[in-house]
Order: structure tokens, then sequence, then C-alpha cells
């Protein structure tokens, strides 16, 4: 059973297994590379090295972001505006500045 992002007044999200298993992976991964990058400079390396890294691990959280901002839209955004929840437009573009920074 699903449950739905915004039963009960109350808001959860509602992606597939498959989503949650792919996002989880990918943030395991960045977190392994933030804790690479932290032993890089512990360790004096070269600072370009370590920007290349840093520039690398912002890429990937730029995905992360982008596929469960995706989701987020076709799933949470789409069923509320089914239901006639028009509001949830203002907070779409909001969430759309914050990604825009």
């Amino acid at each position: 059973m699903t449950k739905h992002c915004c039963s009960n007044n109350k808001r959860s999200a509602h992606h597939s297994g498959e989503l949650k298993e792919d996002l989880v992976k990918r943030l395991n991964k960045i977190e392994g590379q933030v804790r690479g990058i932290q032993s890089m400079i512990q360790g004096d390396i070269y600072c370009d090295d370590v920007l290349t890294q840093i520039s690398a691990v912002r890429s990937a959280l730029s995905s992360v972001a982008n596929k469960l901002f995706e989701a987020h839209t076709k799933s949470c955004i789409a069923e509320q505006m089914e239901s006639g929840n028009r509001e949830v437009v203002d907070e779409l573009l909001q969430t759309i500045r914050r990604m825009m920074k």
C-alpha cells in the first residue's frame, strides 16, 4: 500500500522503493566523496585536485535533487493539483527558486 503525500493533512512522500533505493545509493556515494575530500584536505592534497572533487560532489547532489524534483512534480504536485489544491503551485515555484540558487 502506498502512502499519499498529503493524506490526513500530514505531508509525506510516497515514492517507489526503487527510487528511494537509487537516491540512497547516490547519497551514500556522495557521503563517501565528502569524506574523501576531508582526507584530501587533511593530507595537504593540491588545492585544484580538492576543488575538482568538490565540483563532482556538487554535481552529484544536483543530480539527486533533480531526480527527486522530477518525482515530486510527477507524484505529489500532480496529485495535489488533481485534488483541486492550486496553492501547491506556489510551493512548486518556491522550490524551483531554491533550486536555481
